[in-house]
This record gives structure tokens, C-alpha cells and sequence, in this order.
């Protein structure tokens, strides 16, 4: 018993459940493998030894929103596609955070037209946005380390992502699908062909 007295006098820490929980957290970011237009190449190249996402544990891109902790919108949102993206963020699991990457995804990027979502924030909580178009790897990199920052702030006692949306935005959302699809269905009301429109102006 004398080699073990007083060995293990200091070997304790003390500290709070917060703070371990939002340790674990921030040091295993796990992003969803999903891409959607050219800022999904610069998420890739972050991923490669030259950028080293690794060195900020978030490396394991994982294949199913049941493992994922953060969906890293990188691309143009249409109308077609905001609602797989917003079905593939509810099956995320809580905590869950997200990355809007690029112009597209935060603001609909240099797209104002009918078929693109203008801001991905309309039908998904966005945690932090990352500027650019697109973004490079460091950008993203800078988005990510202040997600972990506002993971370090948070706190057991509430859940952890709250929505951030206007309570009008998804019936706003959803009454733009309905007026897109009736356009599809119906494609001669908004555009006529050349010679009716000749034919008309001659009368």
C-alpha cells in the first residue's frame, strides 16, 4: 500500500454538468452528408487533408439524419427541394444545429425568381450563416468555430434549439409551393406562345 499513498490525493475535478455536456457537444459536430448546388464542392475540400476539417471534429460526414448533428445547407434551396430539406431536418435528432453556407441558401444568392427559396431560414432554424459565393473552406471553418462558441453558451435546462421563425413564414412558404405548382399545371397562363401574341397585337 505504500506506492499508492497519497497518489491519488488531486486526481479529482470539479465542474458543471453544462459544461461538460457543451464540451462534448462542440468537439463532435457530426454534419449530414448533403450537398445541393457548388457550395457543396467547397464543403467537400474542407474535408480534404489540405483544409483538415478534422481538426475541429467534425470530420464524419455521416449518411443518415438519425446520426447527424448539423445540416450544412450548401447550395441553392428551390421550391422543389425546401421540402426535403425541411423533412430531413425534422428527422435529425435533438440537439441539432445548421449552417447556412453561401449566398443561395441564406438570401436565395443571385436567383430572385419563383422557383427558388428565398432563405433556407423560411422553413429551418439557422444557427449561424457563412457568407460568400462561394464560401471557401476557411469561411466555413470561421462559421463552424462560432457555432461551437454558441454551443458553449447553451445550458441543459432548455432545449437546445428553439425556433427562431415567424409564425407566418410556412403558411407563407406553403402558399408559394401551391401558387408554383398551379403554374406548372397550367403553364399557358403565364407564358403565351410568340405568333398568338403577333396575332393579337395585329388586331
Amino acid at each position: 500500500m505504500g506506492w499508492i499513498d497519497n497518489r491519488f490525493e488531486k486526481n479529482f475535478l470539479v465542474t458543471t454538468v453544462d459544461y461538460v455536456f457543451n464540451w462534448a457537444r462542440k468537439s463532435a459536430i457530426w454534419p449530414m452528408t448533403f450537398g445541393l448546388a457548388c457550395c457543396a464542392i467547397e464543403m467537400i475540400a474542407a474535408s480534404t487533408s489540405r483544409f483538415d476539417i478534422a481538426r475541429f471534429g467534425s470530420e464524419v460526414f455521416r449518411p443518415s439524419p438519425r446520426q447527424s448533428d448539423l445540416m450544412i445547407v450548401a447550395g441553392t434551396v428551390t421550391l422543389k427541394m425546401a421540402p426535403v430539406v425541411k423533412r430531413i431536418y425534422d428527422q435529425m435528432p435533438d440537439p441539432k444545429w445548421c449552417i447556412s453556407m453561401g449566398a443561395c441558401s441564406s438570401v436565395g444568392g443571385p436567383f430572385n425568381t419563383y422557383a427558388v427559396l428565398q432563405g433556407v431560414d423560411r422553413i429551418v432554424p439557422v444557427d449561424v450563416y457563412v457568407v460568400g459565393c462561394p464560401p471557401r473552406p476557411e469561411n466555413l471553418f470561421y462559421g463552424l468555430l462560432r457555432l461551437q462558441d454558441k454551443i458553449d453558451k447553451m445550458t441543459i435546462a432548455k432545449k437546445p434549439t428553439e425556433v427562431r421563425l415567424h409564425e407566418g413564414m410556412m403558411d407563407d412558404f406553403k402558399r408559394q409551393i401551391r401558387i408554383a405548382q398551379a403554374a406548372s399545371e397550367n403553364p399557358d397562363q403565364l407564358v403565351q406562345p410568340i405568333e398568338s401574341r403577333v396575332i393579337a397585337a395585329g388586331r
